[in-house]
């Protein structure tokens, strides 16, 4: 049998060793000692290791709170001057930004340009991988370009290993144009901690399948964006008490959920609550206002508008 014989550069061969060196300590891309039998393993011991696995998430995602509190913040500081929320990631961390962003309008009632996603290669990587995307430093220019970013906005990086050229990018444009920055990623040496201003990591540890990010990094991620978007939209009066009082009543579900939180708030039968918000066209907070203080729509939009929109101002 013929041999094929691989000559190669002393200095490639020294690349690939210092790649190889580099990878051990992402620990990202670790070997999960707990879970190296997995493939032999029953189908119900299968679960049950991945499910014990989930269960460290939440706990790194709470040693974090500090700065997720932080940056909660910020980004309730910069929406009241009418700035934004900008998500940059590649893959299953950009998908999750643009997740999060999507869902703001109809649960806060807000503009969708308030939170916005953007995905390494566009909308087609929402269903697609695309081969070097979050590699590309000239996606991530072009793409922080594209979002307009300015001084009144916060740009946030999401990454697993954090050393993704596409976020890195954007982070170094955006500290160069002295937007607020923050990074969320599950590695502590990553790269991009030195261009954020607020830096996001929780230590899930290693996968439950070597390399696969979009599991518990994934989880990880998930939670700290819901908790930004959340924290922050509470900080800005998109609630009252616990109740989605700017919730859009765009289906029957959502119109249901609009009588029965201005039932709660007013004290009012679903009739009444109907009739009110029906003159509202379902905006909940109107309603809640008009049967308060048992006025006319013209002076609700009024003590809202004086108060900036926030309800508890209005109440006490």
């Amino acid at each position: 049998m013929a041999r094929v014989v691989i000559f190669a550069k002393t200095a490639d061969i020294a690349v690939v060793h210092r790649m190889r060196i580099n990878m051990k300590k992402i620990i990202t891309e670790g070997t999960n000692k707990k879970t190296k039998n997995i493939d032999i393993v029953s189908t119900l011991k299968l679960v049950e290791m991945i499910n014990n696995e989930d269960k460290y998430v939440a706990k790194a995602v709470g040693r974090e709170k500090k700065k997720i509190a932080a940056a909660i913040d910020l980004i309730a500081e910069k929406f009241q001057k009418g700035g934004r929320l900008l998500y940059f990631g590649a893959g299953t961390s950009g998908r999750l930004g643009v997740l999060d962003a999507s869902e703001c309008p109809p649960t806060f009632g807000v503009d969708k340009s308030m939170v916005q996603g953007f995905i390494a290669g566009g909308d087609y990587a929402l269903r697609n991988a695309i081969e070097g995307a979050e590699d590309s430093f000239e996606l991530g220019a072009k793409d922080l370009l594209e979002a307009n970013a300015t001084q009144n906005d916060v740009v946030t990086a999401i990454s697993a290993s954090g050393n993704a050229n596409y976020v890195i990018t954007v982070l170094k444009n955006a500290k160069a144009k002295n937007i607020k920055t923050i990074a969320i990623c599950c590695n502590k040496r990553a790269k991009m901690k030195e261009y954020a201003d607020i830096f996001i990591c929780p230590l899930v540890k290693e996968e439950v399948i070597s390399g696969s990010t979009r599991m518990k990094c994934g989880t990880a991620q998930k939670m700290v964006l819901n908790l930004l978007t959340t924290g922050a939209m509470i900080k800005i009066g998109k609630t009252y008490q616990n109740y989605m009082i700017d919730v859009k009543a765009t289906n029957e579900k959502l119109k249901n959920r609009a009588i029965n939180i201005v039932c709660e708030l007013a004290n009012v039968t679903k009739e009444q609550a109907t009739e009110t918000l029906t003159l509202t066209n379902f905006e909940v907070k109107k309603a809640v206002v008009m049967l308060w203080f048992n006025t006319n729509l013209e002076i609700a939009e009024k003590l809202l508008k004086d108060n900036n929109g926030v309800l508890r101002k209005i109440k006490e």
